[in-house]
This record gives structure tokens, C-alpha cells and sequence, in this order.
């Protein structure tokens, strides 16, 4: 019996047979996520549990056998986190997606790992309550790939990140036992914060089967100002005045010339083609139209050529259109994007902003930005043709001096994409040789046999 039998006998033991997925065809579709420049292996078989014990028979498995175990939520990752190491198990976690727990008192939801994200946002939606993680992929993503990376989202600004709203985690270990860490209450600090260790791990310590999430009282309907800019340092200022002055928006992003310009390409929206720079601002407070006016002043005062507040709901859901068309319209320039996530105090975001268009320069190609201004997060997209080796060279070239460019600035390598295969080199970079060791042990104590999505961090 060749070791790919042995190990299909051995999962068959515990599984049922509608959870293993093993015709080369069908295995090969989970081999990759979302991101560019990563390389795959091939899956021996792929699972897709249900329950937890049925994960932990896969992880006892995998363990007496020593084979690999990669993770996988919805794979719209774009780190390759989620890509498969050669001759893996692929361990999709969508099938376990029932929301267990809504409950408006203690404010907390208890959901497994597969649930989409937003399922969950209308799900407490309905109790008048509020999730605030938001990635642009929230109507595929999942809940445990949001907490494997740490994603964020457009709100990150006022309600910060997936981190700050998992209280408790159900995690599988690779030996197969089961933690529980956390809480379920508003408070507690007994021991290490094991939880906090487990999110943006990437799958690398153990598998989220389960978790307790923080929620908060639904807000007001946000109302949204557009801003035009003569440049995008001005915009930058504007983001700084904004800030400087106490103001908590629930959304500020900002889209470069080349991405107003793509979304006006791809949806003949009719932004106007001289904006160097478009600035969305949004409040969700009791009276956000006066937030927006005093917001609008600082703007004209950074030097916006036009300030345009909406009056409603549906005219705010308007100038936030394109801000969500922003990617697939980078996409639609050459057909293939490589997107960063570089992540720089807000006081140095227009330092990248001008660094990335002379990078652009250099490497002639188009990369657009969009970002989540108001906590420096950026997302540089470098456009090319993907069947072009020269322009695919100089695609990767230009995203490594992206992100040397903004450890420069004092920022980091990634703000809510993960590090996953693309960014392993500079993870090793921005940590130091000492930080790379810590982490390094703090993986072997949970992973001996390094067997949990290997390949991956470091």
C-alpha cells in the first residue's frame, strides 16, 4: 500500500465518505488562493468536515503519519496562505458554517469556522446588534480565514480590526486534542493570551474549529463626503487634519489618480479626470451631517477642489461605489494584479503614495492605489500582463520595492493580508533575527513536527 492509500485508509476510518474529495480534478481546484506570484503543490486528498471531531481525526492522522495539513476557508486570501504543500491534506473548513450563538446581552456570537462573513453581519443585524469586520470580500470570505490573517476592512478607522473582537477561540492542535482559550465575558486576563497568538497565524499553529466574537450595538446609518484633490499629498493632509482634529469617522479611504481613472474605464461613473486624488469620509454618529460639514472644511483647507456630501443613505451608497470597484477596475487594466498591503503611520502616507507612483515610474507599469487612509493601510496594485515575462519580472521587482519602501517609512509589511508564502522573505526582515527565532519556537511548541500549513510565515 503506497503512502497516499495508507493515508486515505486511515481518514476513511472517521470520516464519511461525502467529506474526502479525491479525484485529481477536483482536489487540484483548492490548490491555490487568490494571490500571484505563489507557488502550489498538489493535494493528496482534500477533507471537508463537519463536525470537530471529524477535524480532529484528520489531525491525529496526520500527526502518526507525518503528513501535512493546510486550512483552507472561502481562499480569498491574497498572500497564498491557503496554497497546498505537495502531497497534502487540504483541510476546507466551509461545510462547518452554522452560526451557534447570538446573544444580544452578553453581546457575543459563537459561529464556527466557515460561516461567511456576511451571513454573520446580517444575522446579528437582526438582533440590532453590529459585527464591524468588513474585508471587501466579506460577502465570500469566512470567519476563520478573517481570524487566521486578522483581516480588516473599511472601518478599521473607528472599529478596528478581526483581533479585536475574537474573545475565544475552539482550536484543534496537530496532535489532535482540542484548546479552548479566551472568554466569553467583557473582561478577563488570566495567563497568556493564547487567542490573540492563534489570530493572524495563518493556520500555522493549529485549526480554529470555533469562536466567540465581540459585537456592538448597531450604529446609525453612516452618511458619506467625497473629496476631490489637485494631488494626493494634499489629500494625505487632509487625511492628517482630519485625524489631528478628534475626529472618529466609521470610513475614510482614498483612491489615486490611476484607480479614479480604471473605475472610470470599467463603470463610466464620470469622476472627473483631473482628481489626482478622491478622499470618501463617512460618520455613523447621531448627526453625521454636521461631522461631515466640519470634515469638509479641513478638506477645502488641505486644498480639495470640490467637497460633495450626501444627503441620504442611497447617495452615500453612491460615492462608495466606487471605492468597491476600485480592485476589479485595477484588474480590468492588464488583467492581472498583484496587491499589497503595506500598512504606514498615517503621517508618512503620502511619502508612499509619491514612492509608489516613481516606483510605477521606474518599472514602467500602471499601479493603482487604494487605501484604508484613515489607519495608513495601502493597497499598492500593480497591473500587468501575467503572460508577459519581462512585465511579470518587473511586477515582482516593483512590489518588493513597495514594501521595502515602506518598512523605510516606519510601517509594516502587511496591515490585514498576511504574509502567507509571498511576504515570507520580508517577514524575516521586518522581525529581525531575534523576532524570527521567538516565533520560530513559539511554532515548534504547538507544531513539533511541522506539520500545519508548512511553508508558510517562515
Amino acid at each position: 500500500m503506497s503512502r497516499s492509500e495508507g493515508l486515505l485508509a486511515r481518514l476513511r476510518d472517521g470520516l464519511p465518505a461525502e467529506a474526502l474529495l479525491t479525484d485529481p480534478d477536483v482536489t487540484a481546484s483548492y490548490a491555490n488562493d487568490m494571490a500571484s506570484f505563489c507557488p502550489a503543490g498538489t493535494p493528496a486528498v482534500v477533507v471537508l468536515p463537519r463536525t470537530v471531531e471529524q477535524v480532529q481525526h484528520v489531525m491525529r492522522v496526520a500527526t502518526e503519519l507525518g503528513v501535512p495539513v493546510v486550512p483552507q476557508g472561502a481562499r480569498t486570501g491574497l498572500s497564498g496562505g491557503a496554497n497546498a504543500s505537495e502531497g497534502c491534506v487540504v483541510l476546507s473548513l466551509v461545510k462547518m458554517d452554522r452560526v451557534l450563538e447570538i446573544n444580544p446581552v452578553d453581546r457575543i456570537a459563537v459561529v464556527e469556522p466557515g460561516v461567511i462573513n456576511a451571513t454573520l453581519s446580517r444575522a446579528v443585524n437582526e438582533h440590532g446588534l453590529y459585527y464591524p469586520p468588513d474585508p471587501s470580500s466579506w460577502e465570500m470570505c469566512t470567519i476563520g480565514g478573517n481570524i487566521g490573517t486578522a483581516s480588516g476592512g473599511l472601518c478599521c478607522v473607528k472599529y478596528g480590526v478581526t483581533a479585536e473582537y475574537v474573545l475565544g477561540l475552539d482550536v484543534v492542535l496537530a496532535d489532535g486534542r482540542l484548546l479552548s482559550t479566551g472568554r466569553r465575558t467583557a473582561k478577563g486576563v488570566a495567563g497568556y493570551d493564547l487567542t490573540r497568538l492563534f489570530v493572524g497565524s495563518e493556520g500555522s499553529l493549529g485549526i480554529v474549529v470555533g469562536a466567540t466574537l465581540a459585537l456592538k450595538p448597531q450604529p446609525p446609518q453612516q452618511l458619506v463626503l467625497a473629496a476631490e484633490f489637485a494631488s494626493a499629498r494634499a489629500a494625505c493632509d487632509a487625511v492628517c487634519a482630519i485625524m489631528e482634529a478628534g475626529h472618529l469617522p466609521s470610513l475614510l479611504e482614498l483612491m489615486d489618480r490611476t484607480t479614479v481613472k480604471a473605475v472610470n474605464d470599467l463603470a463610466h461613473m464620470g469622476l472627473p479626470e483631473s482628481t489626482e486624488a478622491l478622499l470618501l469620509c463617512a460618520f455613523d454618529t447621531a448627526d453625521p451631517a454636521a461631522d461631515l460639514a466640519a470634515v469638509g472644511l479641513l478638506c477645502e483647507a488641505a486644498g480639495a477642489t470640490q467637497v460633495v456630501p450626501a444627503d441620504d443613505a442611497a447617495e452615500s451608497e453612491l460615492l462608495l461605489q466606487a471605492r468597491r470597484l476600485s480592485l476589479n477596475a485595477l484588474e480590468a487594466v492588464k488583467g492581472t494584479t498583484m496587491i499589497d498591503d503595506v500598512c504606514v503611520p498615517r503621517s508618512r502616507l503620502a511619502d508612499l503614495l509619491e514612492g509608489v507612483e516613481r516606483v510605477a515610474e521606474e518599472h514602467k507599469l500602471t499601479i493603482g492605489v487604494c487605501a484604508h487612509a484613515g489607519d495608513g493601510n495601502t493597497h499598492p496594485t500593480v497591473c500587468f500582463d501575467a503572460t508577459d515575462p519581462d512585465e511579470s519580472r518587473r511586477a515582482r521587482e516593483s512590489f518588493d520595492a513597495i514594501m521595502a519602501l515602506g518598512l523605510e517609512l516606519g510601517g509594516t509589511i502587511t496591515g490585514e493580508h498576511g504574509v502567507g508564502i509571498l511576504k515570507k522573505e520580508w517577514l524575516a526582515r521586518e522581525l529581525g533575527p531575534v523576532g524570527l527565532e521567538m516565533q520560530r519556537r513559539i511554532k515548534e511548541v504547538f507544531d513539533p513536527q511541522g506539520i500545519l500549513n508548512p511553508g508558510k510565515l517562515f
